[in-house]
């Protein structure tokens, strides 16, 4: 045996002995250690993608576009807009796309478009398990589609890295399915909440983000201890002030009417988004081209929209922090009218973002509804204050940027309490949470079951990572006389307890039932009799033995097969013995039903 192969030997029992102690502690302290674990792995991986994407546009946007784009109060403050060489926009982006399709499709496939979507995926029908390669794919694709200009946010990627991760220090601890799953959703949350510098927020986000319209509870507490500390170190280096630094404007109860509004438009556009998005994506995978090559065409549009919508380039968050504090002379216009501009931006992002990640390039989704909402709420802001300028200042136009960038989202995304808790923590501030609560709850409903997130499922009922605990109530719809022929299996009290054993053997039976003259009397088990040799059965059966009738509920009968201690349950009718039902035959015929009324969920 070499070295290398001794060394792997002693990992592997050292990691699984690490993981078998972690596993068995109180469940409090094992997902302390868990969320710390994934809380580090989310703070390092936020960093080197984060400073991959900055590496990306120095590159592409800097010194080939000669571009100087707006940055958020969070992120040194810039409200600079210039590109020196415009006119390569298309072919920079279209660059960018072509290197990300070459990395994901030869690679990584399932690395593909928004991240999130992958990583609840994996939660739901992949037992928790996302191939380490796509960690490592993930970021520099991404890093590059966004670098290059492309229409991406730099969460869904993050998220995906984080929960990569996450996935991947599952398998090296030897976790069961169950802790994966969960170590896979809190690495989603602690992902978000890192990079959008949102602790809270994404711990909640890591329980709601799997469903349309339920929670993962159990994974807020790890989640929160998750996001901390990735928080924590993503800060460390890049700096604690909220990304769109401290909203200090007063709220106006005045103003509610207006916010109701909002979240109307908002829920009708978090339909537009998702239905735009998958609309593309389905085109360009009908495309008769090579994979590959469908990133640069998606980009290559999307670069072609940039030259007129310059905003669109890239993740967007300066723009958003202009609108915020009202500096619009900034925006390009070409000589369009601002509100005309404002308008047409929401529509003009949402197709450059499908064509960008709806062709399969590498990106996030949640940064461009918020781009989306923000422009809608300024497009609405600026009405309000036209007719109604004691109400709506100039001062106030911002609050309706932020309610409507996270109103937006948490309709489209389906997470109203997180994005609702993020407007505190992405703005330093709580005057906007009444607004924020209305237009969210608002959106929220009118968007219906439409999603961003086309993995997410309805509740924990629908997801296949929760099918043993929501199964067990359809056994009561389900009868013995559903099984219809029972196995005539039994012994006679005059039979030798040799017999008895042979019968128990073939059958893998560790019990049998005593019959006689067709009546049920009662069973014999082979623990009574495994020292025996000789003589019948009869002093050793067990009378009393429960047993079902044909309208005994399947739930029923399982019980009773715990109470008998077998894996068998005598069905008798009128004193009758019917014969046996077995484990086996209730979850054949369980699953029969279930592809007859199609919900197998496996």
């Amino acid at each position: 045996m070499n070295i290398s192969r001794i060394i792997r030997l002693k990992l592997y029992k050292l990691t699984k002995d690490f993981g078998y102690v972690i596993s068995n502690q109180s469940y409090f302290l094992k997902w302390l250690i868990l969320g710390s674990i994934v809380g580090v792995i989310a703070g390092f991986g936020a960093l080197v993608f984060y400073y991959s994407i900055k590496l990306s546009e120095s590159f592409f946007l800097q010194y080939l576009l000669g571009a100087k784009l707006p940055l958020p109060k969070g992120e040194n403050l810039s409200e600079t807009f210039a590109i020196k060489r415009a006119y390569l926009i298309p072919f920079v982006v279209a660059f960018g796309g072509l290197i990300s399709g070459y990395l994901i499709f030869k690679f990584a496939p399932e690395a593909e478009g928004h991240g999130t979507d992958a990583a609840i995926d994996a939660y739901h029908n992949k037992q928790g398990n996302i191939r380490p390669r796509v960690i490592f794919l993930k970021t520099i694709a991404s890093a590059i589609t966004i670098g290059s200009g492309g229409s991406a946010g730099r969460e869904g990627p993050t998220a995906l890295i984080s929960a990569g991760i996450g996935s991947l220090v599952g398998k090296i601890l030897h976790l069961n399915v169950q802790d994966k799953r969960k170590i896979v959703a809190i690495g989603i949350g602690a992902g978000i909440g890192t990079i959008f510098k949102a602790p809270i927020g994404g711990a909640i986000l890591a329980a709601e983000v799997l469903y349309k319209r339920d929670l993962q509870s159990e994974v807020i507490y790890p989640a929160i201890v998750a996001s901390a500390i990735g928080y924590s170190i993503f800060g460390s280096f890049v700096g604690f002030e909220p990304i769109f630094g401290f909203y200090k404007s007063p709220f106006n109860p005045l103003r509610l009417p207006f916010y109701i509004i909002l979240g109307v438009v908002c829920g009708y556009l978090a339909i537009v988004y998702p239905k735009t998005f998958y609309y593309v994506k389905e085109k360009f995978a009908k495309l008769n081209i090579n994979n590959i090559y469908k990133p640069a065409i998606g980009a290559f549009i999307s670069g072609l929209i940039s030259l007129i919508f310059p905003e669109v380039i890239g993740v967007g968050y300066g723009w958003i922090q202009l609108l915020i504090d009202g500096k619009f002379s900034v925006l390009p216009t070409f000589g369009l009218p601002l509100l005309l501009i404002f308008l047409i931006m929401p529509f003009v992002k949402i197709i450059a973002t499908a064509f960008t990640i709806g062709s399969g390039g590498s990106g996030g989704v949640f940064a461009p509804g918020m781009f989306i909402g923000a422009f809608t709420g300024v497009s609405l802001g600026v009405i309000f204050h036209y007719f109604f300028p004691t109400i709506v200042s100039n001062y106030n136009i911002g609050a309706f940027v932020i309610v409507g960038m996270l109103a937006l989202f948490g309709a489209a995304g389906k997470v109203p309490i997180a994005v609702t808790l993020m407007v505190v923590e992405m703005t330093g501030s709580l005057q906007l949470l009444p607004a924020l609560m209305i237009a969210v709850s608002i959106s929220y409903l009118i968007s219906g079951s439409t999603t961003i997130y086309k993995s997410q499922v309805n509740t924990q009922k629908d997801s296949p990572a929760h099918f043993g605990e929501f199964n067990i109530p359809f056994l009561e719809r389900l009868k013995i006389s559903d099984i219809g022929i029972y196995k005539r299996i039994f012994v006679k009290p005059t039979d030798s307890i040799e017999t008895a054993k042979n019968l128990m053997i073939k059958n893998f039976f560790f019990s049998l039932p005593v019959v006689e003259n067709d009546k049920f009397l009662g069973t014999v088990y082979l623990y009574d009799i495994i020292n025996e040799n000789n003589g019948s059965i009869d002093k050793f059966v067990k009378i009393g033995t429960a047993s079902a009738t044909i309208s005994t509920t399947l739930e029923d009968a399982w019980k009773l097969m715990s109470a008998n201690k077998t894996t068998w349950l005598p069905v008798v009718e009128d004193s009758m013995f019917l014969g046996i039902v077995s484990f086996a035959d209730i979850s054949d015929i369980y699953s029969k039903k279930l592809k007859e009324l199609n919900l197998d969920n496996k």
